[in-house]
């Protein structure tokens, strides 16, 4: 047990910086706390971070490189948090995107202006081997999961299929002709931006097989992330809903918000206070505008 001594021993600027150094590993680890799998790039208070990364094949017995999970995650007009996975990634029904389809097709403006914030999210998750780290150079030459939106695929992709004349395809999940990945991250209109990232020339990660198939033989499971297992059933997610929106019929079916919901301003998706209905991680933002919504959801109304 630390006596009072050495609590005084130990006080000034040498704690506060450990301290500082604790809060900003909380502040961009974006609830990934207690599941070491995961890595997330760290920034400073500015909002800037730096990281090299090298994205990794399908992983042993799997035949893809990433899997797609879509999430909803809000706060409701009660307080309560919705973070959720949506049914709609395993192609099936879910009641938030419903929820959502009835509130836009309500033709009132507010209720659009709900359904923006509480849209589901598309998140990719892939295995990296992090190359560097200058944060937390700790996580260097360690295998982990990673999960990214809609930007970054957006750069996978161009460096599949580049634009112009000239620009050879790689593929960027190849250990041996792929690339590693500049992570740079930028605080833009108060979200991140990953605009700046890029890939660097190709080549191999190692020169070293035996140590290449060591890296492969540890990565983690991809299709264990969209496992039906780690999903409600429609009735629970239906139910929690309509905990969180504040409006049922009887039936834990969630209603049409009551007027002054409609009005008040949308919640944003600034950190929530820390408790139970917390979100475990920041959603919106850049990294949120994943789909144009006016075809999403007249996609959702014209399949019903």
């Amino acid at each position: 047990m630390l006596d009072f001594s050495k609590l005084k021993a130990q006080s000034g600027k040498a704690a506060l910086d450990k301290l500082i150094t604790e809060v900003n590993k909380l502040d961009s680890a974006e609830g990934r706390s207690g599941d070491d799998r995961f890595w997330q790039p760290t920034v400073d208070k500015a909002g800037n971070g730096y990281a090299e990364i090298r994205f990794l094949p399908a992983p042993p017995n799997e035949d893809v490189e990433y899997v797609r999970l879509w999430k909803h995650g809000f706060k409701g007009p009660t307080g309560q948090w919705y973070i959720e996975n949506s049914l709609t990634t395993l192609g099936l029904p879910d009641p938030c995107s419903e929820y959502n389809s009835k509130l836009w097709n309500s033709g009132v403006e507010s209720d659009k202006k709900i359904v923006r914030d509480q849209k589901r999210k598309l998140i990719y998750t892939s295995n990296i081997y992090v190359v560097s780290d200058p944060a937390n150079p700790e996580n260097e030459g360690k295998v982990f999961l990673f999960q990214y939106g809609k930007k970054i695929f957006d750069k996978l992709k161009e460096a599949m299929n580049p634009q112009f004349p000239g620009e050879v395809p790689v593929n960027p999940f190849d250990m041996w002709a792929g690339a590693t990945f500049k992570l740079k991250i930028r605080k833009v209109d108060g979200y991140r931006n990953y605009d700046k990232s890029e890939f660097d020339d190709p080549a191999p990660l190692f020169d070293d097989d035996k140590k290449l198939e060591k890296i492969w033989k540890s990565e983690y499971s991809l299709k264990e992330i969209i496992d039906p297992k780690n999903f409600k059933s429609y009735a629970e997610l239906q139910a929690r809903l309509a905990l969180v929106v504040g409006a049922s019929d009887g039936n834990n079916h969630p209603a049409s918000p009551p007027t002054r919901v409609r009005e008040a301003a949308p919640p944003t998706h600034a950190s929530a206070p820390v408790d139970e209905d917390s979100p475990p991680f920041k959603l919106g933002g850049e990294d949120g505008d994943d789909e144009d919504i006016d075809n999403y959801f007249s996609n959702l109304v014209n399949k019903r």
